[in-house]
């Protein structure tokens, strides 16, 4: 894996930057981990997609606030994605990270 930083940083942008990978590691982990999770709740589903937003609010040296949207497509009612969500965020070791870090995480949940 080749990370890089954009050329206004010194770098020739031949991939992502460290803060841009951890980023993509939060989104792999809430979708792997929620696929987990909802094989354990019985939660089953034909498409999933986790799209992140991160923002370095104030001029921060890092992420200050991650949002993201789980696109889900599922015969479940939202309530019970809801409790798998919940689950994941207390399973998925990058999101513990980003917590124990103070970034504040939100989401949102669209049904496909």
């Amino acid at each position: 894996m080749v990370i890089d930083l954009p050329e206004s940083k010194g770098g020739i942008n031949s991939g992502p930057t460290a803060l841009e990978l951890c980023v993509m590691s939060f989104s792999g982990c809430v979708g792997t981990i929620f696929a987990m999770v909802a094989e354990k709740m019985h939660l089953s589903f034909d498409k999933m997609e986790v799209e992140v937003d991160a923002q370095q609010k104030d001029g921060a040296p890092t992420i200050t606030d991650v949002h993201f949207i789980l696109k889900i497509k599922t015969h479940a009612i939202e309530s019970k994605v809801e409790k798998c969500i919940e689950h994941t965020m207390n399973t998925c070791p990058v999101g513990v990270l980003y917590r124990q870090a103070g970034i504040n995480i939100t989401h949102e949940v669209v049904m496909l």
